[in-house]
This record gives structure tokens, C-alpha cells and sequence, in this order.
């Protein structure tokens, strides 16, 4: 797991285009091979640890360097052969040449590693991974670039904003591949132009698709620069004749010169303005701008070990924070007396309580808030909690939320974390506040082909 940013204080021992031969001797973050020549980092991409290669130096900066294989000298037995470079080349899919189980195998190590950084003795469990690796995401967000004079989709590639056309991507679910191609060959057809980020003219920014696995549902939704789609109904007769599976069709205005993908402002163009798809028996109503898990297979592992984890009674009182749109606290209020949700965007909140009402749930209650204001608030109150759930962003848990679990005392924490490096951390800092881990961290790989890994663990209140 080597980082970029350690300092090298000799001058670089390589110049550009310089040959040299070295081992692999691990991965970064971003899926890259590191080498070391006389110490000094060399990141190469497509090269895995094991291997022996031949490189070309092709950039070098003042604490590390980048460089291109030109020959592997020794494979890995790990290596994968992939009919299609472009999953490594774009940056899809970092690790599709790496074997499934060697993919597992490292992201364990990876947390193991990070707690052992934090100076912290726990045990990790091998990592959770899938039966099929590939086409397991729901959504897919794919922008559209003008190339030789027509509207392309794909993806960038790696470090730069040059767009390379791709039917298929990887490790998306075959019927959101089919939905991007589809609209693409249609906008193609009615010569609508895509955005141009330099000059600002152009009409369609992205394609993005939605697909409820559990009901066959799928939404498409055309992101554009304005409002004006002079070609929107022919859009929509070819679109509705061509993908049985649509049930919802968005035009999202995104007028921003902005990389935010999404914008505010939606059109119902045809059909439901949400879709439905199901998870851990409850149904879930999803927008355009839903925040929903992409992988519905092993997010449905994930929630089942939190829940089993959590040990709970029909007397509980459980705070989810960070709740989403609630997926956690519905999967577990039917185990419980009471789930109180806090989530500080406004939406996702809504969603939250449709979705408490979707599935006659009465005893879940949601609230707008920074969980860690909420936190100290409820604490400040005198209101506790049997359980608490946190599923935070990738930056982790805040202080101020931790001395609140510290204040609060719940008897049981159960932490579903998407960055082991934040969890490692706080984790620390919960120990400091009374808890202790009670039994092994799980990773889970919500995210196969790629470096991200979650993991869950279970914390528990010392007795005194």
C-alpha cells in the first residue's frame, strides 16, 4: 500500500526515458504496480507484485516517478489476461488483472495493515467477496464527449478528460451497459450534440441509468447543459420502443460549469419519476439523485452481518447515523422497539420516510441533522440508545461525534465503514471512550476489480 507522498531527499536516481529493470513489490490505491529503483518509487501501471519487469521511464517528480512496462520479465501467477484492456486503461476496473482471490486476499491485508499502522492488535477476517465479480453494479453515471464529429459515451482516461468510446464496462450490470448504449446510438441517430466543458456549447453532459435488480425496473436519465431538448420526443418514442425494461425517463438539468455530474433540476419525461427495487425483504422507491448502494448483491451481506452483529433485542433503542435513505434502519427496525435516523442531507431524509411508509414501518423516526450535532443533542437530553449504527462518508467519524457516543454510552456500536484507513482511526478513538472490538473485522468487497474495501466491525462498551 505505498503512498506517493514519501519524501525521496537524494536526487532521483532515474531520468526520463531511461530503461531499467525492477520487481514489483506492491499496489497503491490506485491499482498501480510500485517498483523501487535505489530506493527511489516508481509507479507503473498494469504491473502487479511478483513480477519482474523491463520499464521506460516517462515521468519523474521530485519524490517519486511513473513509468511503462516494456516487458514482463517474470509474471505474476496472479495475473489475469484480459480480452479487454480498456476496464485497466480507463481506470474502471484498476485490479481486473489481478485474480479474484488475490484481489481478496490483499484488500484483508490492506486492512490488516491499516490497524496494525494505528498500533491497534485485531484480527481480520478473510474478505467477503461475490460468486460472479463482474456486472454487479446498478448505476452507472457515463459521460458523453463529442469524438470525430458525434456524440460518444465512455469513459476518461486515466489522468485526463479524453474520452475513450466503450460498449461494455466491466463491472456493470448488463441491462445498465445495454440502457447507455441504446441512448447513445438513439442521440447519435437524432444528431444531438454533447457538451463541450472548454466552450460551453453542446447539449448532453452524461448518461445515467438506474436498474432495480429485484424488479427488473430500469430508468434512464439524460443530463443536460439547458433545458431545451428540441429532439425530446423522438428521444422518447425510440427510447420506450427499445428498452422494454424502461419505466422511467429523466431529463437532469445541470446549467453549472461545474465536474458535479448531477444537477438540481429534473424532468419527468416519461413514466414513474422513481423506480423500485428491493433489498433484505424491504422495498425501496429511487430517484434520479437517490443515494443508493451500486451493489445490491454484497450490500445485502454487509447489512445482514451489521444486523447479525448487533445482537438485537425487542427492547432496543438504535440510532442509524449517517442513515441515508434509511437502508440500515429499515432492515433492522422490525428487530427493535425504536431506530432513530439522523442524516444531514435534506432528501435523502424524505426518501428515508417514504420509504419507512413503503413498507408500513411505524417505529423509525428520521431527522435532518449533522449526526454529530444530533449526536451531542440527544446526549444533552439525557436520550440513549441501546445500539448505535455508523456508516459514515469516507472521511470517518468526527470528533465531536465520538466524545457524543462517549457521553451517550450506547451499550453496542456497529461501524460499517467504506475507508479502513478513517476506521483504523476512529476505532482508536472509541477505545479511548470505553469500548473495546469484540471479535474480528470483516472486510467486504462491495467494490470487486477495483481497490475500494468495506469492513464492519463490532465495538462494545467496557464493563466496569
Amino acid at each position: 500500500m505505498a503512498k506517493a507522498n514519501r519524501v525521496y531527499k537524494q536526487k532521483a536516481p532515474v531520468a526520463k526515458n531511461d530503461r531499467v529493470e525492477a520487481d514489483i513489490i506492491d499496489l497503491t490505491y490506485q491499482g498501480m504496480g510500485v517498483a523501487k529503483v535505489a530506493g527511489f518509487p516508481l509507479f507503473v501501471a498494469n504491473a502487479l507484485p511478483g513480477e519482474r519487469v523491463l520499464l521506460t521511464v516517462t515521468k519523474v517528480l521530485k519524490n517519486y516517478g511513473f513509468a511503462r512496462i516494456q516487458e514482463i520479465v517474470k509474471v505474476s501467477p496472479d495475473r489475469v489476461e484480459l480480452q479487454d484492456k480498456l476496464a485497466l486503461t480507463t481506470g474502471i476496473a484498476p485490479m481486473a488483472n489481478l485474480s479474484y482471490p488475490a484481489q481478496l486476499a490483499w484488500k484483508q491485508r490492506q486492512v490488516r495493515e491499516l490497524f496494525k499502522k494505528a498500533q491497534l492488535r485485531v484480527a481480520v477476517a478473510p474478505t467477503l467477496g461475490m460468486a460472479d465479480p463482474t456486472h454487479y453494479r446498478n448505476k452507472a453515471q457515463v459521460p458523453a464527449q463529442m469524438v470525430n464529429g458525434r456524440l460518444e459515451t465512455g469513459f476518461y482516461r486515466r489522468g485526463s478528460h479524453r474520452l475513450i468510446p466503450t460498449d461494455s464496462f466491466y463491472i456493470q450490470d448488463e441491462n445498465v451497459d445495454e440502457a447507455i448504449r441504446v441512448s447513445r446510438d438513439l442521440l447519435q441517430e437524432l444528431g444531438v450534440t454533447a457538451y463541450d466543458e472548454e466552450t460551453g456549447k453542446g447539449l448532453v453532459r452524461h448518461v445515467m441509468t438506474r436498474y432495480g435488480k429485484a424488479t427488473g425496473q430500469l430508468m434512464v436519465v439524460i443530463v443536460t447543459a439547458k433545458e431545451r431538448f428540441p429532439e425530446k420526443e423522438a428521444f422518447i418514442a425510440g427510447l420506450r420502443k427499445r428498452l422494454p425494461k424502461l419505466v422511467s425517463l429523466v431529463q437532469n438539468v445541470n446549467a453549472k460549469k461545474t465536474n458535479v455530474i448531477m444537477g438540481q433540476e429534473n424532468h419527468l419525461l416519461w413514466g414513474q419519476a422513481e423506480i423500485e427495487d428491493q433489498l433484505l425483504g424491504k422495498a425501496y422507491l429511487i430517484g434520479p439523485n437517490s443515494f443508493y448502494q451500486v451493489n445490491p448483491e454484497t450490500t445485502a451481506k454487509l447489512y445482514s452481518l451489521a444486523r447479525n452483529m448487533a445482537d438485537l433485542k425487542p427492547t432496543d433503542t438504535v440510532i442509524d447515523a449517517y442513515c441515508g435513505i434509511g437502508t440500515i434502519a429499515l432492515t433492522i427496525a422490525d428487530k427493535v422497539k425504536k431506530v432513530l435516523g439522523v442524516e444531514v442531507v435534506e432528501p435523502a431524509i424524505e426518501d428515508a420516510r417514504q420509504n419507512a411508509k413503503l413498507n408500513g414501518i411505524w417505529n423509525a423516526d428520521f431527522v435532518v441533522a449533522d449526526a454529530p450535532e444530533q449526536m451531542h443533542q440527544w446526549a444533552s437530553e439525557g436520550k440513549t440508545a441501546d445500539v448505535v449504527f455508523v456508516d459514515p462518508p469516507r472521511k470517518g467519524l468526527t470528533k465531536d461525534f465520538i466524545e457524543a457516543v462517549g457521553v451517550m454510552k450506547p451499550e453496542r456500536l456497529i461501524y460499517v465503514s467504506c475507508n479502513p484507513a478513517t476506521l483504523a482511526r476512529d476505532v482508536k478513538d472509541l477505545l479511548e471512550e470505553g469500548y473495546e472490538v469484540d471479535g474480528r473485522v470483516q472486510p467486504v468487497d462491495q467494490f470487486p476489480q477495483t481497490m475500494h474495501v468495506e469492513a464492519v466491525v463490532k465495538l462494545v462498551r467496557v464493563k466496569k
